[in-house]
């Protein structure tokens, strides 16, 4: 426990999945937590569960891909709890999917900005911050898709979500002498609203859970639990990583 105690965070895409469970055990270690995403109900419901349980939590509803609510999720952090040390990007979507010659620009583009251009504009504002308080931890969401493994109709997805460890190495190398850490963990198959509306038959989950070395998905938890990891003082030299968390899908054969 305490693991962040004086620690001021960011996390975006709470409202659900991972970037709930990572909010709330930020909370639980001892962080103050800024939550954000687009559905105000859903973080309300989040903040009252963590001042529920004895912690501190604001909420700023908003889209990622504008870089003033970036900003915004910034200025809350510094307003309500003076400082920002942790930035945990979590936000994405899977894109438009399908055979690669039928995907639209549109769609292939907005997979990259909800991905990777936001991700981008967050750790812009955030790195800033963070600069002026002797350092930080910022962290992405990729994915093994596009990293070690590939699957049909997935192009958009994979190169969005493959360019953020692109990013997290740049930033790494280019911060690093300011004590800012910046790395990617990249998740297995969670079981989240996403998973589930992707994988909608019990055939589709059982192929996917055959994927997985551990052959089974992961709780939200687990991932938050390798976030926090590399939130912590525990990753003081860890910067500039893919980190996989994948129930060894990507060293799968079998």
């Amino acid at each position: 426990m305490n693991r962040l105690n004086n620690k001021v965070a960011i996390v975006t895409g709470a409202s659900s999945g991972i970037g709930r469970s990572t909010a709330k055990l930020f909370a639980a270690e001892g962080a103050k937590v800024v939550v954000g995403a687009r559905r105000q109900a859903e973080l309300d419901s989040l903040v009252a569960e963590i001042k529920a349980a004895g912690g501190e939590a604001v909420a700023v509803a908003g889209d990622v891909r504008a870089e003033d609510y970036h900003k915004a999720l910034v200025a809350a952090a510094v307003q309500n709890y003076g400082k920002l040390d942790i930035a945990f990007n979590n936000a994405g979507v899977i894109g438009e999917a399908g055979p690669s010659t039928e995907v639209s620009e549109a769609g292939f583009s907005e997979a990259l900005t909800i991905n990777l251009t936001a991700s981008f504009l967050a750790a812009k504002h955030q790195i800033a911050e963070m600069a002026k308080h002797g350092g930080g931890s910022v962290i992405f969401t990729s994915t093994f898709v596009g990293y070690t493994v590939a699957f049909p109709g997935m192009a958009a997805y994979a190169a969005s979500k493959s360019g953020l460890i692109g990013l997290t190495q740049a930033l790494a190398a280019e911060f690093g002498p300011q004590n800012i850490r910046v790395n990617a963990v990249l998740p297995g198959a969670v079981d989240t609203d996403m998973y589930r509306e992707t994988n909608d038959t019990p055939d589709k989950q059982a192929f996917v859970t055959s994927l997985h070395a551990l052959k089974r998905v992961a709780a939200p938890e687990e991932l938050a639990r390798s976030v926090l990891y590399l939130a912590s003082d525990d990753a003081s030299f860890v910067t500039g990583t893919a980190s996989l968390v994948d129930g060894g899908l990507s060293i799968t054969r079998t």
